[in-house]
């Protein structure tokens, strides 16, 4: 399946439009990873920890919105938009990625 975050296929001819798909994922971190996070931020550099956890977010997402245009018979999704968040409901913290787009059937 193709994936992109352009509106367009160059050299592909778009048959039809589906409409647009969606995935989402939520991952807690816990305690430990927090504060060493924390650390981080107070002398600086990037957070190890933090960027795995959304890489991981950010694949489960795209492969819950692949899956849902594959259901409606798509061959490619255009649009593709990612939405990063980071929620703190009280105890430890929570990083949520958002994906969409419109998924379309291209000519072969």
């Amino acid at each position: 399946m193709l994936l992109t975050t352009t509106s367009t296929l160059e050299g592909k001819k778009i048959e039809r439009y589906i409409g647009v798909v969606t995935g989402e994922a939520i991952l807690g971190t816990n305690f430990f990873k927090d504060i060493f996070a924390g650390i981080t931020d107070i002398i600086g550099g990037r957070s190890a920890t933090y960027e795995k956890e959304l890489r991981k977010a950010k694949d489960i997402a795209m492969r819950e919105m692949q899956e849902e245009a594959l259901s409606l018979g798509a061959n490619a999704v255009i649009g593709i938009d990612l939405d990063y968040e980071e929620i703190s409901p009280g105890q430890g913290t929570m990083l949520m990625v958002s994906v969409s787009g419109t998924a379309i059937v291209i000519a072969d």
